[in-house]
């Protein structure tokens, strides 16, 4: 008898199960959620939570794997997995905290469950894209779905700012990128990233059309991951949109960006770096320098998380800027440290939030170790990890990200960098200074009723501490997935499909 085994077949579709998942979830949501009411959504949160789940099974069913899928549209790789499961968790950190905050200001749960999913689905695209045009779908997919929830608090009019600002940027970045992908197309022949780095590696020298592609692409993806000069967005459609959206944003929509902009950079465009890394080095202590200064003088706690997303945008383009595979893998390793601590943080800020009043400024965490004290806890181990105290999980992906532009001589980056991390630790401490040694803050509900935003927050504050307690097997896992991608440049393994 022959033994019968799912590592037996050739199951042609396995590399987009996680995405038809996702995908179908989505449409199922949307149709079940438009006969219950906007109060009572909290089944379509749970059944989201189980489809991400089940979709995160199915991508790590892909580990080990590498090769491609539909003729090369989809890469096939740890890189792939790494960044679809973090997705993935991102995304269920965003429901977990979006459950009952959902209910309470009424949004429309059938809309706002169906339009995460296919947010989610776009960044998944966006991750496991082997060519331009896929990328660019994903980046549409993921756009157009937080277009509309920014916007989703139709009554709110920073909501509908929001929404408008980063609509219109986010169009007009499009067009860069897309003219970028033309130009690109142009001079080497082919949409195909494995085609485009075969193309480069055999080129006596780099054609103009390409280098004015390059640098349309570096707009496009700057625009996306908040780097200065294309960060105007970020700081009004941080504050006005519902804030669950808003660590969406800040964490799923950065993680989706970077992985494109890494696939695409550091992997395929390799053998140019000479013509971009110099580019990157600029724009990495620009934008360090701007979102922490900037920081500096928030008195609103979005906006202020708002530019240290920005900063840390630029000390993720400092490993960019490396180009090596060690460089590569401690970018991947900082993603996954800035992933649990925001979302930590961003959970909190949704914790002291009333129906009807945000209570997002600095001055209302006054106080708040004294009425909430593991609430204030929690934040300030969100907190410290984003300054960079050890052994939190911020320390550790610091330390990673500057060791590996040492090693690659980028010396003045890396003071540019330190400087930059002193000055964070100002606006990041002057929170935990406003929780624990002052007063008059506002009225903390509690959220022993709310077990699903207690869970997020106790996650990512497990998360955090683990991961820069205990790094080694994140950093060999964020090694194991860049080296993958690094290999498909070689590595001609057969298609899982024709």
């Amino acid at each position: 008898m022959t033994e019968f085994s799912l590592s037996s077949i050739n199951f042609a579709w396995l590399p987009i199960l996680p995405l038809v998942t996702v995908s179908v979830a989505a449409m199922i949501v949307l149709l079940v959620g438009v006969r219950i009411e906007d109060d009572d959504s909290e089944g379509l949160g749970w059944l989201s939570i189980a489809s991400l789940a089940l979709a995160f099974v199915f991508s790590l069913a892909m580990v080990g794997v590498n090769g491609s899928a539909f003729s090369g549209a989809i890469a096939i790789d740890g890189f792939s997995v790494f960044f679809e499961a973090l997705i993935l968790i991102a995304a269920g950190f965003t429901i977990l905290m979006s459950l009952d905050y959902a209910s309470e200001t009424r949004l429309p749960g059938a809309e706002y469950y169906s339009l995460l999913l296919f947010a989610t689905l776009g960044m998944m695209l966006m991750a496991v894209g082997g060519d331009l045009i896929v990328i660019f779908v994903g980046l549409e997919t993921m756009s157009i779905a937080i277009y509309v929830l920014a916007g989703l608090r139709r009554n709110d009019p920073r909501s509908n700012e929001a929404a408008l600002k980063y609509f219109l940027l986010g169009a007009f970045s499009t067009g860069f990128l897309l003219y970028g992908i033309a130009l690109t197309y142009g001079a080497t022949g082919s949409i195909k990233l494995e085609a485009i780095r075969h193309a480069l590696e055999g080129a006596s020298s780099v054609n103009p059309l390409l280098l004015l592609g390059i640098a349309l692409l570096l707009i496009g993806f700057g625009f996306k991951v908040a780097a200065v000069p294309f960060h105007m967005w970020t700081p009004d459609v941080y504050e006005g949109a519902p804030t669950p959206v808003t660590a969406f944003m800040a964490v799923g929509v950065k993680l989706a960006a970077f992985a494109a902009f890494l696939r695409v950079f550091m992997v395929h465009f390799g053998p140019v770096s000479v013509d971009w890394a110099w580019v990157l080095w600029v724009i990495a202590a620009i934008t360090m320098t701007t979102g922490n200064l900037i920081a500096l003088v928030q008195t609103n706690i979005k906006r202020m998380l708002a530019y240290s997303a920005i900063a840390h945008a630029g000390y993720i383009l400092v490993g960019m800027t490396a180009v090596d595979a060690h460089a590569g893998a401690s970018v991947l390793y900082y993603l996954l440290a800035y992933a649990f601590t925001n979302l930590g943080a961003f959970s909190v800020v949704v914790a002291l939030e009333r129906t009807g009043e945000p209570s997002d400024l600095i001055s209302d965490y006054r106080g708040l170790a004294e009425r909430r004290p593991v609430l204030a806890a929690a934040m300030a181990i969100f907190l410290f990890s984003l300054t960079g105290v050890p052994p939190l999980a911020g320390f550790v992906s610091k330390f990673y990200i500057f060791s590996a532009a040492l090693s690659a001589g980028l010396v003045w980056l890396v003071i540019i960098a330190v400087l930059n991390s002193v000055i964070a630790a100002y606006y990041y401490i002057y929170v935990v200074v406003a929780m624990y040694m002052q007063e008059d803050g506002v009225a903390v509900p509690s959220i022993t009723a709310k077990p699903a935003l207690v869970a997020a927050i106790a996650l990512a504050a497990l998360g955090t501490i683990l991961i820069g307690i205990y790094p080694q097997p994140y950093m060999s896992a964020a090694t194991t997935a860049f080296n993958s991608a690094l290999g498909l440049r070689t590595l001609h393994a057969a298609s899982l499909l024709p």
